[in-house]
């Protein structure tokens, strides 16, 4: 059913009172587009996924139909609201990268999980607007195939800068977002331009040189994907330029020059844990899957499961210099997961070579696993 008020004043008084409420949950802005707003976008992913660059998210491919058109994910769409919340830091994310004997968890993941906040709070926001005005609609965070940097550009709530990730005027780099597709008919907001100018600092910050051109994304060769997405062993020519990022990376958001304008995040479940703002890798490394499950209790790193974890803090061992670490890293040569264990040899060559040699004969008599033998024979 599409709902159609036909004041003029009465949907806009609407649309305000949509954008109240979440201001009241504690969304920082809020804004309308149109599920037609897009018309570029099929294209551009199209050519994204025939390049290959969604690189292992096959979920990419299979649904790039309605990650491209809201209208096809949901027939009934009149209007999104798109909101944000910010989650700026407290601190320049970068500076954790000089202290090489603590990992780097992304600004977003040091704490709660932003998925599980904000979609309560847009719930909320989407029961009152179904039961008092008899609205059909959905809410979505980043759990299924919705555009949200593309329908937030559209909305007016930034654009999308030369890395691709949604930069904003009053928040820099550091928006969470969420969308309410509904059949309401409410009138949309412009769309934001782009103010990155001639700046490329994003583009040259990229540790991996994962940005083809301006605006294009080569996830493969990106430190978020294979620190989260990516569940194989991380390709060597990666692992150094990884450093001590273990989880995400932050680099290309935190060189805006837009984050000059930035804030503190206000929300206090958005601000870092203790125990993850500069976690120790050596700790890290020690974690079984139960002791995993309960550090990150909460936390969206609990879903990229211990062994891939592990891993990644592993790389950042091997790029630590910690010769203390050696006894650490050693332990791990026995570990179940090939994965844990092939990462172990990695770390234990670059920082033990004379070690890594004398273990090497006995250690590929007993390793089954080709994954691993190769990085003994690497």
């Amino acid at each position: 059913m599409t709902i159609s008020i036909s004041e003029p004043p009465a949907i806009l008084n609407l649309k305000q009172e949509i954008i109240d409420r979440l201001l009241a949950e504690g969304f920082d802005v809020a804004a309308v587009t149109t599920p037609d707003s897009l018309p570029l976008l099929p294209g551009r992913l199209a050519r994204f996924i025939a390049e290959g660059r969604h690189g292992a998210m096959g979920w990419m491919a299979e649904k790039a139909d309605r990650r491209g058109d809201p209208r096809i994910l949901w027939p009934e769409v009149r209007s999104i609201v798109v909101a944000g919340m910010n989650y700026g830091p407290d601190d320049d994310p970068m500076a954790r990268l000089d202290h090489k004997e603590r990992g780097v968890i992304s600004v977003y993941a040091r704490n709660r999980d932003y998925h599980d906040i904000i979609k309560k709070r847009l719930k909320r926001v989407g029961r009152w607007l179904g039961e008092s005005k008899g609205a059909g609609l959905k809410v979505f965070v980043d759990t299924a195939p919705v555009p949200e940097k593309p329908l937030a550009e559209a909305a007016g709530l930034g654009w999308q800068g030369k890395h691709t990730n949604l930069v904003s005027r009053g928040f820099g780099s550091w928006l969470f977002l969420g969308a309410i597709y509904t059949d309401i008919e409410l009138p949309a907001d412009m769309r934001e331009a782009d103010h990155c100018g001639q700046c490329r600092n994003c583009l040259d910050a990229c540790p991996t040189n994962a940005f083809p051109a301006p605006y294009q994304l080569d996830t493969r060769r990106c430190i978020s994907y294979l620190t989260i997405e990516y569940d194989g062993h991380i390709p060597a020519e990666f692992r150094k330029p990884m450093a001590n990022r273990i989880y995400g990376c932050d680099d290309c958001l935190a060189v805006c020059p837009w984050n000059k304008f930035a804030s503190e995040a206000r929300e206090a479940a958005f601000h870092a844990r203790d125990a993850l703002a500069a976690p120790l890798l050596t700790e890290l490394a020690v974690l079984d899957d139960a002791a995993f499950r309960a550090l990150f209790s909460g936390s969206p790193i609990k879903r990229v499961g211990r062994d891939r974890f592990v891993r990644n803090v592993l790389i950042a061992l091997g790029n630590s210099g910690e010769a203390s670490a050696i006894s650490v890293v050693e332990s791990l040569l026995d570990d179940p997961s090939p994965l844990v264990r092939a990462m172990a040899v990695w770390a234990i060559r670059e920082l033990a070579p004379a070690r890594a040699a004398a273990l090497r004969t006995a250690r590929l008599a007993l390793e089954s696993q080709p994954d691993v033998r190769r990085e003994w024979t690497a």
